[in-house]
């Protein structure tokens, strides 16, 4: 193909918004659409090089995989390794044990998979993973496994229908990431089907070129250009993606390849020095820009200074530098053809690579992030610094998946003492109902209670359709089951107990609808009704940068706290009038909350996990404290016995 500055240089707008984005400068919010340009030019330049070759008689998919090896893995394979001393100098066994699998992923070419089950509503923050962003690096490696397959085929047997096959599983792809995103937004975002619209898009672009003489339209390169510009301002992390909006940048980039040739603006723009240097080693900056980042958040009992974020940013492109001069460059220029035994040379040394990169990996999952070089830490050991779902032995219903069917199951979850004779107590909410199952559950088999949980993820307590945010139609579906089930079956229990995150519900502006339901209980149920405090919120990811790190360093976040507050005087002020409400705030459950035990434990760590959520290690400790200090609200209002 025929060397174009101008993409090189529209290589430089894709990566610099990525980077500053990831780097935390708010005003490029959409700056994630940088991923999204790569994905069109690389499905453009894959395409055209192909065809070059099935048209010339010289298709050879061994001499393609190899050139794809040349320019993906060494610099890969670099920061990989690069990472490593520092992941186990710094990461404690959680990070770790994450760290550890997303190797082992990486050379499976499967980060997008991992990162898909990895994350989501409980994911431990994904600005701390220092390789999530491999994650694109595998959508363009199963693109680059099937696609020069499936192009063989086609101009093979059905040369003259390629275009509008491409073309017509793009719109097929296009429309599944439209309804992904409203019923599985993680699997969406990640995984390759709803992706690949991009890529063919750009393969589109190149088999439309690959007969017509490109003509030159500078209004519409200009155009494509501000698509992209617009996305990157315009955009943020709510904006539905992939979806519809995101063929803002992919028809921007489109337009860029088709019409931004050699004297437009648009092409002397991109075509500048210094844009198409930044081009040469995007590549390699995309590369190092996430372990930098993610390393000083790791590092960082606070959030880290714009500034130094900058610095790193920079630092990236200077990396980027070197790896390009002495990394790529390098693999790239050696020919195989002109060096005999070149392939068989690299296959070994990639597989050499490849199996050192999944043993350490390998064996830093099944040591659980190398816990015993750790001092001992029973919690970690035992999984509970995390959040109690199915994946952890509890049944807290997260839907956001496709694990967990939306229906009736949601409400088949129980704590506490299977043996007793009747679950009288139901728990209702949303994730800050499921974050207390294992306080139930100690509580509950202490006392020789059973406590039903209906509990789903943003299905705070209410009767109404309402749920904070745009959410998934999955998570609508399954919280109309929980509500009309409690609007049904309320009467049967004797005690029903409501938490929420009071903090989103106040912002989204639906408070009043626990103070109708809870009028709604009183009416038509004898149930004593109790209502769970919010814990203390956080600016920081709690376990992931205090308690684990040695560093108890945490600050509140105050405009979260400022809604909690609000929310829990009006909750205590309907309480102080009803003998049948209870409402048990912080220093019930976790002590002299604003005082110096209030945030840790006995054992010296901290309740909370996230800085929202509590552990289930937290949860079960608020339980001992419940229990030894004898809490005399608690107790009354479940009915326990106030001595053993």
């Amino acid at each position: 193909m025929r060397y174009r500055p101008e993409i090189d240089g529209l290589r430089a707008i894709a990566v610099i918004p990525v980077i500053l984005f990831h780097a935390g400068f708010g005003f490029f919010g959409g700056g994630f659409i940088g991923v999204d340009v790569f994905f069109v030019i690389s499905g453009y330049l894959i395409t055209g090089l192909l065809l070059e070759e099935l048209a010339g008689g010289q298709f050879s998919l061994l001499r393609f995989y190899e050139r794809r090896a040349r320019r993906i893995l060494p610099a890969l394979a670099v920061v990989v390794t690069a990472c490593i001393p520092f992941a186990l100098a710094w990461m404690h066994p959680l990070q770790m044990e994450d760290f550890s699998a997303s190797l082992i992923a990486i050379v499976l070419s499967a980060s997008n998979f991992l990162f898909w089950y990895e994350s989501g509503y409980f994911a431990p923050a994904a600005d701390e993973k220092p390789l999530l962003h491999t994650w694109s690096l595998a959508v363009e490696e199963q693109f680059y496994i099937f696609f020069p397959i499936f192009l063989f085929v086609l101009w093979r047997f059905a040369r003259d229908r390629t275009f509008l096959t491409v073309a017509a599983i793009a719109v097929a792809s296009l429309l599944l990431s439209e309804w992904g995103w409203r019923h599985w937004p993680t699997a969406n975002f990640y995984l390759m089907p709803t992706r690949a619209w991009e890529l063919f898009a750009g393969s589109l672009c190149a088999q439309w070129s690959f007969r017509r003489e490109q003509r030159p339209n500078g209004p519409l390169g200009a155009f494509g250009l501000a698509l992209i510009v617009a996305a990157v301002f315009l955009f943020d992390g709510d904006t539905p993606f992939p979806s519809a909006l995101a063929l803002a940048p992919v028809v921007g980039t489109a337009l860029i390849i088709l019409f931004a040739g050699p004297g437009t603006a648009v092409a002397r723009l991109l075509s500048s020095r210094l844009l198409v240097g930044i081009g040469l080693i995007s590549y390699s900056a995309y590369l190092w820009h996430q372990p930098l980042l993610a390393f000083a958040r790791v590092r960082s009992a606070v959030a880290p200074s714009l500034w130094l974020m900058a610095s790193l940013a920079t630092l990236s492109f200077a990396l980027a530098y070197l790896s390009w001069r002495f990394v790529e460059q390098p693999f790239r220029k050696r020919s195989p053809a002109t060096k005999r035994g070149g392939t068989i040379k690299l296959v070994i040394f990639g597989a050499v690579i490849g199996a050192a990169l999944a043993g350490v990996g390998l064996a830093g999952v099944l040591s659980k992030g190398f816990l015993h070089s750790f001092e001992p830490f029973p919690y970690v050991a035992e999984d509970e610094f995390r959040l109690p779902t199915t994946k952890t032995g509890y049944c807290f219903y997260f839907v956001l998946r496709s694990d967990l069917p939306v229906g009736e199951e949601g409400l088949n979850c129980f704590v506490g003492d299977p043996a007793a004779r009747k679950d009288d107590i139901l728990l209702f909410g949303d994730s800050f109902a499921g974050h207390w199952e294992p306080f139930f559950d100690v509580i509950g088999r202490k006392y020789g209670r059973r406590i039903h949980s209906v509990t789903t993820n943003w299905c705070f307590p209410s009767l109404t359709d309402n749920i904070p945010g745009p959410r998934p139609q999955n998570v609508v579906d399954q919280c109309r089951i929980n509500r009309d089930y409690l609007r049904n079956n309320a009467s049967r229990y004797d005690i029903i107990v409501l938490s929420a995150q009071w903090s989103g519900i106040e912002e989204s502006g639906f408070t009043q609808d626990l103070f109708d339901l809870i009028d709604f209980l009183l009416e038509n149920t004898r149930a004593r009704i109790v209502v769970m405090a919010s814990p203390l919120a956080l600016v920081r990811n709690t376990v992931e940068n205090s308690v684990l790190s040695g560093m108890l360093h945490v600050s509140p976040d105050p405009k979260s706290q400022e809604r909690i507050d609000a929310v829990h005087r009006r909750i205590a002020a309907v309480a102080s009038g009803n003998d049948r409400i209870t409402f048990l705030d912080e220093n019930d459950l976790f002590g002299d909350y604003f005082g110096s035990g209030g945030l840790e434990t006995a054992e010296g760590y901290l309740y909370s996990l996230d800085g929202k959520h509590i552990s289930i290690y937290g949860s079960k400790a608020a339980a001992r404290h419940v229990i030894t200090t004898r809490n005399h609200s608690f107790f009354s209002a479940l009915a326990l016995p106030q001595d053993d």
